[in-house]
């Protein structure tokens, strides 16, 4: 008989994972690519209105004319020569439209940055640092939270006669920090009880680079939300604020072309022109970053991303349902 062996019986069965691991995987990898914001309509809807208008900011002044000037016919329709008329006092309001843009972005993501320096000094630090530390800040952000902001707003401005853009975004930042703080501090406490956060203490690791390492990474999502809604609250209570006269005196914003078309009854002369646009942006820039803190909220929430397959689900179960009874 000969020794060789049939290379048939000899041969190793291929190595190939479990059905159940490749499954797993591949449902990993469908709930990576579902939680992407970029996948989502909202955040795209979202973010291509947001960037045209950061775009119309950006080039459309240079193209316009003087927004100041009187050369022009006073409440001119819009034309050829004049996109979007003009103003009682001459004023192009297409050159106004851009260059208010500036200010209220300006003011919004000034005043947004400040309001996030703010909440997480008194949110996170207040949140992870624990004991009378965290009692001294969250009483001084329970205070900010009862205490009305834009009613202060306009104390505040109604004190000081002559306001620029920063100061007005200042103001609208040290009022509208308490509530993110206050959402920022109950993460950052549950966040501190991790693992891996011990592990990092018992590891000798500063406070500082446990919050910046361990705990930040983990609150990135929540900060990008609260900054986008700093944002429009910013724009929203500068647009108040300049209606009412109490916005920036040097500064062109959207608000301010409101305030002047309500001063010049553009509404009783019948010159839409000329609060329509900017009452459009104003609308269409808070829908913007509306739509990208909701794709945001789908990220930190898993309910709410998860809903609108549970509600096809349950439609499609009850047309099953329809159809064979």
């Amino acid at each position: 008989m000969s020794d060789t062996k049939n290379p048939l019986l000899t041969q190793e069965p291929p190595i190939t994972a479990p059905a159940s691991t490749i499954s797993l995987a591949t449902q990993q990898g469908r709930k990576r690519r579902r939680i992407l914001p970029s996948t989502s309509p909202k955040f795209i809807v979202g973010a291509i209105i947001v960037v045209a208008i950061v775009l119309f900011a950006i080039i459309a002044p240079m193209f316009s004319q003087d927004p100041r000037s009187t050369a022009n016919p006073a409440l001119q329709p819009p034309s050829a020569e004049h996109w979007l008329g003009t103003t009682k006092l001459g004023n192009d309001m297409f050159a106004q439209l851009a260059i208010g843009a500036q200010g209220s972005l300006l003011i919004g993501v000034t005043a947004g940055a400040i309001a996030i320096v703010l909440s997480l000094l008194f949110g996170v630090l207040a949140g992870y640092l624990g004991g009378w530390r965290e009692d001294g800040l969250a009483l001084l952000t329970n205070v900010m939270i009862v205490i009305p902001g834009l009613p202060l707003v306009m104390v505040i401005a109604s004190f000081v006669p002559q306001r620029s853009w920063q100061l007005v975004a200042f103001v609208l930042g040290i009022t509208s920090w308490a509530g993110a703080a206050y959402v920022l501090r109950l993460q950052t406490r549950s966040l501190r009880t991790r693992d891996y956060v011990y592990a990092a203490k018992v590891a000798g690791e500063r406070s500082f680079r446990v919050i910046l390492v361990e705990i930040m990474p983990n609150l990135l999502p929540l900060l990008a939300a609260q900054f986008l809604f700093a944002i429009i609250f910013a724009i929203l209570g500068e647009a108040g604020l300049s209606y009412l006269g109490l916005g920036p005196n040097s500064s062109i914003t959207w608000g301010s072309i409101l305030n002047d078309a309500q001063s010049g009854q553009a509404l009783g002369r019948g010159a839409w022109w000329w609060f329509v646009p900017p009452g459009l942006m104003i609308a269409l820039l808070g829908a913007g970053l509306s739509l990208i803190n909701f794709a945001i909220d789908e990220v930190i929430n898993p309910k709410l991303r998860n809903a609108p397959e549970a509600a096809r689900r349950v439609r499609k179960a009850a047309k099953t349902k329809g159809v064979t009874a």
